[in-house]
């Protein structure tokens, strides 16, 4: 076994010598083994993600393994085996990898160990993955093992032995269809069709168009000979935009669906369709974006400010920045979507890497619905409403919307109570067990702590001796039992992370919602009530306000255009600039002003930043052996809540532009090196944390 360093930036003249000196004689092998003829050498990734073992291993290829030990190929491996001096394997434990190359000779003096195993002949590792999800690793100073998780999903055998459909011929070009409300929609899907790569950041209008204008651009880069990607936030997102695609291709032959709801055995097979050439168009979640697509020629990447495509898992890549990179490499049309608009897509314009993609403003106004603002301190002040939690402009809102059809109602927390405090002294409720805050789970229940989940029977104020508590935040279970007592013989529907309604039908009901499980309402809502904009403004993050925009702006297009009397009420400060931005349905406006704000300040994305989060002996630790690029910031470290008792804190890590990949080297090379010291305590470092409050 032996390895080849995959670090970047080795200068070619060395490389070159490396590669004249290498005898090209037949490595040596285990004692016993009869070797391939030709290429008895297999260059292979482990799956062990660990940073200092990030890189290629040579192994022996055995004569029964000549023809199946193709480059892509997944393999099992003994890894971490020694030859003794009777010439035996000794040790080593069995891992999966990938053949990633096949060569005549090793640089490795030492002998090689065998293949164990070929799991199978489908090359399913292509140069192009391989070589993207090199370039993701380094990027978020990660392992190739990684992210390789991320790109190839499980191998299932049944699914793999089914053969896969013969490709269909190109469909034929559609027509713009509602691509015609934006100036220049027509002229996008004539380039695609045309086998261009135009790169579009698109502020989708209101309604419920934009499923079957993704497909347009699906169909249009189809009917040119090449292929389509769509990268959607959830399945509800995926449902409909499949549903637009089979209705627009005449069935579902055309396209294949990878969300993990299918299971192994059918997303794999849906995978292997792409991978073997079979279907050109493929849309799903997260990982999609990595799908081998033949002929790659489209990538739309739909609401990239939701914080579902950020990987939760190492190295916690971005499907909008792994998009990015794949569209550049391979030479694809790019289509970043949404209702809404990134300080990232706002970037992307001023750069002129990508052209804007929006209607003018009278279509705007003509398929926006109405938006009202009332301040949150309204409400208390409003004793005609207070029963129902509810603004009278509000109110009104709510019992004229229900004589037209369903009523939508955002509520920012779930549950019952998720906040409570003294009543006397306002001093929040806290668990006595783990001081963790307490939450009421039900109007009769006992109280409940949210972190350790043990009841509180007998709570008392430990700084007034008060035991009268209040409510600080009321979920969307509080708000549903307040409105049914107020608007009595409606019916009240809630959809929420444990049940999310994937639709309503047109007659009059309370929906009450959390952000992001809004279920669309046949023919739109007649109005939706913004409750509580404080718990989304208020929040100590850099991304607060946009957050909070893209939110509002997805529940408010649900609802009817102003011209058929859809009206929206948000119970925020007026004056706050998404607020604003909402009023006037102006997702770009309010993008370009944070980035504008965030260029003053130097924060992402007109800088790259990492975060670094542990102990505080071992954050400091690795500040302290990393060699930072020239110019570097280091903003704190400052104290985070607690992790299983143990201290935490967090430092972030900020350089100019053009540094971000010198960064990373460098937080992966002392990652590495404090690796090599036994108890080193492990730090998490994060690139491009989405999260920098």
């Amino acid at each position: 076994m032996s390895s080849e360093d995959t670090t970047p930036g080795a200068p070619p003249e060395q490389l070159a010598l490396i590669r004249e000196t290498v005898r090209r004689a037949k490595p040596r092998t285990w004692r016993g083994a009869h070797l391939a003829e030709e290429l008895p050498v297999a260059r292979v990734v482990v799956d062990k993600g660990l940073l200092h073992l990030d890189q290629y291993y040579d192994y022996a290829v055995p004569v029964a393994m000549a023809e199946s030990a193709q480059p892509g190929v997944r393999v099992r491996v003994r890894f971490g085996a020694r030859m003794t001096s009777a010439g035996r394997r000794e040790g080593g434990e069995l891992h999966d990898g990938f053949v990633v190359a096949r060569l005549a000779s090793s640089d490795y003096p030492g002998v090689l160990a065998p293949l164990a195993q070929v799991l199978s002949p489908e090359r399913v590792l292509t140069p192009a993955l391989l070589k993207l999800s090199r370039t993701i690793a380094d990027r978020y100073a990660g392992t190739l093992a990684d992210v390789l998780q991320l790109a190839v999903p499980p191998r299932h055998a049944k699914a793999e032995a089914e053969p896969s459909p013969a490709p269909l011929p190109p469909p034929v070009a559609p027509a713009p269809g509602s691509w015609q409300r934006y100036p220049q929609g027509p002229e996008f899907l004539a380039a695609l069709t045309a086998g261009h790569a135009p790169r579009a950041v698109w502020t989708a209008l209101p309604g419920p168009d934009w499923p079957q204008e993704i497909a347009l651009a699906v169909a249009s880069t189809l009917a040119g000979g090449r292929g389509a990607l769509v990268v959607l936030p959830d399945g509800r997102a995926v449902a409909r935009v499949e549903q637009a695609l089979t209705q627009l291709l005449g069935g579902p032959e055309r396209h294949a669906v990878l969300t993990a709801d299918l299971g192994p055995k059918e997303r794999y097979r849906n995978w292997l369709a792409v991978s073997r050439g079979s279907v050109r168009a493929v849309i799903g979640t997260r990982a999609t974006v990595f799908a081998p697509v033949h002929d790659l020629g489209l990538l739309v990447v739909w609401s990239d400010g939701d914080s579902s495509h950020s990987d939760p898992r190492a190295p916690h890549p971005h499907v909008r920045e792994v998009a990015l990179l794949r569209a550049a490499e391979e030479g694809a049309a790019v289509l970043l979507g949404g209702l809404a608009m990134t300080v990232e897509g706002a970037q992307l314009l001023r750069t002129g890497w990508a052209r804007p993609l929006a209607a003018e403003r009278p279509v705007v106004r003509e398929t926006a619905p109405r938006v009202r603002t009332v301040e949150d301190a309204d409400q208390a002040r409003d004793a005609a409403a207070q029963a129902a939690r509810l603004p009278s402009v509000a109110w009104q809102a709510a019992r004229e919307g229900l004589r037209e059809g369903p009523v939508l109602v955002q509520v920012p927390r779930r549950g019952y109570v998720p906040r409570l405090a003294c009543e006397r002294c306002r001093e929040p409720a806290r668990c006595a067990h783990c001081a963790g805050p307490l939450e009421a789970v039900g109007a009769a229940e006992a109280l409940r702590c949210s972190w350790c989940g043990v009841p509180e029977g007998e709570w008392h104020c430990v700084e007034c001796g008060g035991f009268r508590l209040r409510a600080q935040v009321v979920g969307a279970r509080r708000t549903a039992e307040e409105l049914g007592k107020a608007f009595p013989g409606i019916p009240v529907r809630t959809s929420g992370r444990d049940s999310v309604l994937p639709g309503v039908p047109a007659e009059p009901a309370l929906v009450i919602s959390t952000p992001g499980a809004e279920p669309v309402a046949e023919g739109g809502y007649a109005a939706a009530l913004l409750l509580d904009g404080w718990a989304l403004l208020n929040r100590p993050d850099l991304r607060a306000g946009e957050e909070a925009l893209r939110l509002w702006l997805a529940a408010a297009a649900l609802v009817r255009p102003a011209t058929r009397g859809g009206v929206v009420v948000v119970v925020a400060e007026p004056t706050a600039r998404p607020v604003q931005a909402l009023v006037r349905w102006d997702p770009a406006g309010h993008a370009d002003l944070e980035l504008a704000e965030r260029a003053q300040l130097g924060f992402p994305p007109v800088s790259r930043m990492a975060a670094v989060t542990g102990s505080p002996a071992a954050v400091a630790d690795l500040l302290g052996v990393t060699r930072l690029p020239d110019g570097a910031d280091i903003l704190g470290p400052v104290p985070l809540p607690p992790l299983r008792g143990q201290e935490q804190e967090r430092a972030l890590l900020r350089v100019r532009p053009g540094q971000g990949g010198a960064l990373a080297a460098a937080l992966k090379a002392a990652q590495i090196a404090r690796l090599a010291l036994r108890g080193a305590e492990q730090v998490k470092v994060r690139i491009d944390p989405t999260d920098i409050g």
